[in-house]
Parts: structure tokens; sequence; C-alpha cells
């Protein structure tokens, strides 16, 4: 076995269907938090309402003006909001851009985060932040924004749009595969990748069939792949789409979705171990042409054509990812590289790719 090294992650992990209220009740009192900001977004205010129903008193900030991939005039309002209302916790209550917006908050305040996800973003699990800034999306690690604690409960995403839904996985699905070959990988990020993988695939398959569990088994692959990925770390996927997310105000999701089975099959050959690991998961023989299978069958996305990219963006596009080269992958990556991934990505399923 060739030598690795291995991360833990710090955070508490709480999973349990329709216990949401109860988790974050019994933590925010064993912690002593006593002055609570609540970040959501106006979509999640029933669940926010019903979740801090029993600590309402201690609720005395509340910042719900969440935008996709944090703007940097959005990190600093919210960040006031916390400054305004002497909190000592940032309770976050949402999808990916609403950790998103509490991470920026701990970044640059210090507060400790507990995390509610209502979608299958997986960022809840890492000590990545991204701000959005003059159309240049950076990021960054610190372990200020990785949350002290996530509460994960299937019973809040029951009433998750099905589109929504399915675009999420994906982009868990990509914190899977892209967990096999990140910069950190290592045995134990593998195991994890590999059963989230499953999980995730099978949740989708259940959930076009309208079966029970479904999303049990969304939620779970989820945490399972934020957390391979927050060891792994990442690379070529992930550039991408915080590129073409920050410089195009793309969908977070959406992007992940279409730019997975590209990533995918221009690394397949490098890492055999990795692609035969990846294909056992997803239950096929071809790791791209299963995965492409299970976009068609699930209805997601699968160009930046569907999106809201135009022709005349892809050339902008290649400019802005070819900025972050060198980026770290399972082989090298030349501009060149970039050109064809794009090209392809807006391409998909118009032309025989």
């Amino acid at each position: 076995m060739e030598a690795f090294t291995y991360r833990s992650q710090t955070a508490e992990v709480r999973f349990g269907h329709g216990n949401a209220a109860a988790n974050v009740r019994d933590w925010v009192e064993r912690h002593h938090a006593r002055r609570i900001l609540l970040v959501t977004s106006p979509s999640q205010s029933v669940a926010a309402e019903l979740i801090t129903s029993a600590i309402h008193a201690r609720v005395v900030g509340l910042f719900s003006d969440v935008v996709e991939h944090v703007p940097a005039e959005t990190a600093a309002l919210a960040q006031q909001a916390a400054e305004n209302s002497d909190a000592d916790l940032i309770l976050s209550i949402g999808g990916g851009s609403t950790t998103g917006t509490a991470k920026a908050i701990a970044l640059r305040t210090g507060l400790p985060i507990l995390a509610v996800p209502t979608t299958l973003a997986g960022s809840e699990m890492t000590d990545v932040w991204g701000i959005t800034v003059d159309g240049r999306k950076q990021t960054g690690k610190n372990p200020l924004v990785q949350p002290r604690a996530v509460v994960y409960d299937p019973a809040l995403l029951t009433s998750l749009p099905h589109a929504v839904a399915v675009s999420s996985a994906f982009n868990a699905l990509a914190h899977c595969v892209e967990a096999f070959w990140g910069p950190g990988a290592n045995p134990l990020t593998s195991l994890k990748a590999g059963e989230g993988i499953r999980q995730l695939t099978q949740g989708l398959r259940a959930l076009q069939n309208a079966q029970a569990g479904a999303m049990d088994s969304l939620v779970y692959g989820s945490f399972l792949a934020g957390s391979a990925f927050a060891e792994a770390g990442s690379g070529l996927h992930h550039k991408i789409c915080h590129a073409l997310g920050g410089a195009f105000d793309l969908s977070h999701a959406g992007t992940h979705t279409v730019i997975l089975p590209q990533v995918l099959r221009f690394n397949a050959d490098a890492v055999p171990a990795a692609s035969r690991s990846i294909c056992a998961a997803l239950g096929v023989d071809d790791a791209v042409a299963g995965l492409r299978e299970l976009l068609i069958a699930t209805g997601a996305p699968r160009n930046l054509r569907e999106l809201g990219m135009q022709d005349d963006d892809v050339p902008v596009a290649v400019d802005v990812v070819a900025e972050r080269l060198p980026i770290p992958n399972a082989r090298e990556v030349t501009r060149g590289d970039i050109q064809w991934l794009l090209q392809a990505a807006f391409d998909e399923g118009t032309i025989h790719s």
C-alpha cells in the first residue's frame, strides 16, 4: 500500500429523520449559545421557524439576503448583521449558498457555525470558503469556516423540487468522484467516496420511482461525499465549476452536474483503479457511459447551454479557467485541455461527443 496522510474531520454530525429541531436545541444548550444569528433564505423560512421554535428567545439576529456564489457585498452585509447582533453562534439553515454565507461570516469574525443543510451541497462538511469579487470566485481553506456541528434531517428535503434534488445529488456525486484523485486522496477517502456514490445512485433511482427512503439515501450519500471531498481536496472539476459560477453566475449544482461527465472522461484512463471503483459504486461496466445514462434517466441538465451560457461565452470561459493553471489533477491539464472540456460540456447531448 502506498504511503498516505489522513486528516480527520472535527465536526459533530447528527443524522435523524424528523429530529432536526431536537438536535439543534440539544447542541445549542450543551454549548451554551445565548445569542444566535440565523442565516437562511426566504424559501426556508417555514423550516427555520420550526427548527428554532424551542430556542426562539436565543435568536437575536436574522440574515436572509442569501445570494448564490456569495458576492463580496453579500458577505459584508452578513458580517455586519453578525456584529450588530453581537452573536456568539451562526445557525445556518439552507442549501449551499446559505452555508457559504455563514462561512463568509465565520471567516471574518471567527464565530462558530451550526449547519442544518436543506440540499445535498456537502459544503457543510468542509473548511472551504468561496466569495465572488468582480466576477471571479475566490476560494480558500480555513479551519474557522468548518462548521462545529452538522444536523442532517432527510425530512427537511422531502419538499425539495425534483429538478433541484437531482442536480444537487449530482453535485454530491461530483464531490465523490473528485475525492478519488484529489491532492489528499487516501484509502479512507476512497472508501467514503465509493459508498457515497452507491448511496447517491441508489437514492436517485429510488427518487425516480417515488420509492420510500430515497431522500434518506441521498442525504447520507451527501454527507459521505462532503466528508470525502473535505479530506481529499479539490482539483480540476471544482476549479472549473468555481470559475464558471463566479464569471457567469451559473447554477452551482447545475454546473457541477454538467462538468462531471467531461472531467471523468478526461481522467478515466489516467486513474484505472479509481475508474474501476467508480464503476463498481455505480454498478456499471463503463463509468462515463453509466453516468450519462443516469443523467438522462433523471432528466438532469446535460450541457452549459441549458444553464444559460451562449456560444460566444466559451472562449471567455476558457480564459477564466486558464487563469487558474496549473490545476491539480490526475493528469496534466493544459489550456487546450480546458478548451476541449468546456466545448464538450457546451455541446454535450447536442452533437456526438
